[in-house]
């Protein structure tokens, strides 16, 4: 172990912004970013891409100022989500969260301009335009911008549905959680009843002891249960939204934006699922065999992630985070210490508190070169691997910080690659690190239960997206038939090896009502695939690889995944042979567990 120094379990948000929800100069800021948004919104309007004189020039100085401008929104939503995940009950930030869908609309409205203005030049013009030097860094982002474009609706329409959406797509997730945030979950211990809320609730399901588990998982199915009314509305009005706007530009299949977003090809989710599914009889064999040693027939959904040993080791903030510390070293110093930066630094709010929004998630902040990362650390192995997955997405966009602003986007996918990769070291060093044979065997368990995690939960996940959706285009779904939808997808994506399943899980994960993103659970699978590839690779170089993953995680703003897997790994994605052989690493795990 490192030094012993204490780290902090808040996070510090004045060196950015002084003065939390109520600070005057984020106020300043956010007038500074609507100003410039409408400087770059007069400027795209002189954009004239017939005029060959000035068109080249005048293309170079928007790209600048869209890269100033999409810094300093990414900046200000990022101050928006920290606040209001850290207090749920904050008012003014709760306030700012509608401020920022005002701006994210203000801001689609100019780029939809922009986009459309790319589409007016033709393919020789285009040519042209990308291949001079002062723009050549952007072809791949700038072409993929006009590609999109050509499939939208025209502008006037794309920005009346942006405005539209403020209030309607939008509004509907953000009313989903607030509706969550307010909630609580009626727990009995030691013969009293407490009160908590969702997030706090949610650990309580890795207790050791089936029958406290029993009636946590029971009391939380009653609070989502008492509003599945509402979440029914959010859910079915939210999607109405998205199918409306498909349907008006012509799209037939509800994964068109999921797949471009992720810069993938269809024929490469399918190749993954298919490896997946020729696969989960070794993962049954591990539920099987868990079922046996906690004494059951059958695992019940809330056993899934339940701990095989009695004792649950716990471990202090500052002992996980130097134990993330000390194994990122083994395999990238660089990692390490950025690790040891962002908890000097108080980058992170890990504290176990009432009134945090549930869930854990990472945001940069683009204009300072700063992230942060927000979870409820509570002390357990999951616990730091959450950490240390979290650490891995600010790693990914720390090493991406001096790239062209535009080339910094990149997509969940590989953002999920860079967070998976970081965890697995984590794993892989408990695992090794086991004192004696019955923690290795508790550890194997955690690690496995990832795989689970990703190729049975996750696909249950996109299982029931996809058919939901399909029932939406012919009208809106009954909560009841919503339950079903969800029971039919979990009993398929765990080949019905468990003995109940979760029928109000459409409502408890706020990835379903998530805006920005449709289908938020396939790219979770293939980042944890994509890295165990990656992990794979890095073992077999050595000491070599650090400076490779970086130049792979640098790629990832201005690539397609496919063209991204071959230059850095030399393979072919859309087949399933680089799918099967990260998943064999999986199965290993599982000989492992079940032989000890």
């Amino acid at each position: 172990m490192q030094g012993t120094k204490e780290y902090s379990q808040t996070w510090d948000l004045d060196v950015i912004f002084p003065g939390g929800s109520e600070s005057k100069e984020f106020q300043t800021y956010l007038r500074t970013v609507q100003d410039e948004i409408k400087k770059l919104g007069t400027s795209v309007d002189d954009f004239d891409p017939g005029n060959s004189e000035t068109r080249t020039t005048k293309l170079v100085n928007i790209t600048k100022q869209l890269e100033s401008t999409m810094k300093k929104l990414r900046e200000s939503f990022a101050f928006i989500s920290c606040l209001s995940a850290q207090n749920v009950k904050d008012g003014a930030a709760n306030l700012l969260v509608g401020k920022r869908s005002a701006l994210k609309a203000e801001m689609d409205a100019v780029k939809t301009n922009f986009d459309q203005k790319l589409v007016e030049l033709d393919d020789e013009a285009w040519d042209e335009l990308i291949t001079d030097e002062r723009l050549h860094e952007l072809s791949f982002v700038l072409s993929e911008t006009r590609n999109k474009a050509k499939e939208l609706l025209s502008g006037d329409q794309e920005v009346l549905i942006n405005d539209l959406a403020v209030d309607g797509y939008h509004a509907w997730g953000q009313m989903y959680e607030t509706i969550v945030g307010n909630m609580t979950v009626e727990i009995e211990e030691d013969g009293q009843v407490n009160s908590y809320s969702v997030g706090q609730a949610a650990n309580k399901m890795s207790n050791p002891d089936r029958e406290v588990r029993k009636h946590v998982f029971e009391q939380i199915s009653k609070a989502w249960s008492d509003h599945a009314d509402l979440f029914g509305q959010t859910l079915n009005h939210l999607a109405g939204f998205r199918l409306q706007t498909y349907k008006h530009r012509g799209w037939e299949n509800v994964l068109k934006e999921p797949l471009a977003i992720n810069r993938m090809e269809e024929e490469t989710l399918h190749a993954m699922w298919t490896a997946i599914s020729n696969n989960k009889q070794h993962f049954v064999k591990f539920l099987n065999k868990k079922a046996e040693l906690l004494g059951l027939d059958k695992l019940s959904i809330y056993d899934v992630n339940a701990p095989i040993s009695k004792s649950v080791k716990k471990s202090s903030y500052t002992e996980g985070a130097n134990f993330i510390v000390d194994h990122f070293r083994e395999f990238s110093p660089k990692m390490a210490d950025f690790a040891e930066m962002a908890f000097e630094k108080r980058w992170i709010e890990a504290e176990d508190r009432p009134g945090k929004r549930p869930g854990g998630f990472c945001t940069s902040f683009p204009d300072s070169e700063q992230t942060r990362v927000f979870m409820t650390y509570s002390g357990t192995t999951s616990n730091i691997s959450t950490l240390a997955h979290e650490l891995g997405h600010a790693y990914h966009q720390h090493v991406m910080n001096d790239i062209h602003g535009l080339n910094q986007g990149y997509a969940m996918n590989v953002a999920e690659t860079a967070s998976t990769f970081a965890e697995m070291i984590v794993a892989d060093a408990s695992v090794k690190s086991a004192q004696n044979k019955e923690e290795k065997q508790a550890l194997l368990e955690d690690k496995i239960g990832r795989s689970v995690a990703f190729f049975m939960n996750i696909h249950a996940r996109f299982l029931f997206e996809t058919r939901f959706y399909e029932e939406r285009k012919q009208g809106l779904v009954s909560v009841e038939r919503l339950n079903e939808l969800m029971i039919e997808a979990q009993k398929e994506a765990y080949s019905d090896a468990l003995g109940e399943y979760d029928p109000n899980f459409w409502s408890s994960k706020l990835h379903f009502h998530i805006t920005g993103v449709p289908f938020y659970n396939f790219p979770y699978t293939f980042g944890y695939l994509f890295s165990l590839g990656i992990y794979a690779h890095a073992v077999e170089k050595g000491g070599s690889f650090e400076d490779d993953y970086i130049a792979l995680l640098r790629d990832t703003g201005s690539m397609k995944v496919e063209d991204l897997a071959k230059k850095h790994l030399n393979v072919d994605l859309t087949k399933p042979n680089f799918w099967e052989e990260a998943i064999a690493l999986c199965v290993k795990d599982v000989e492992e567990f079940v032989t000890l």
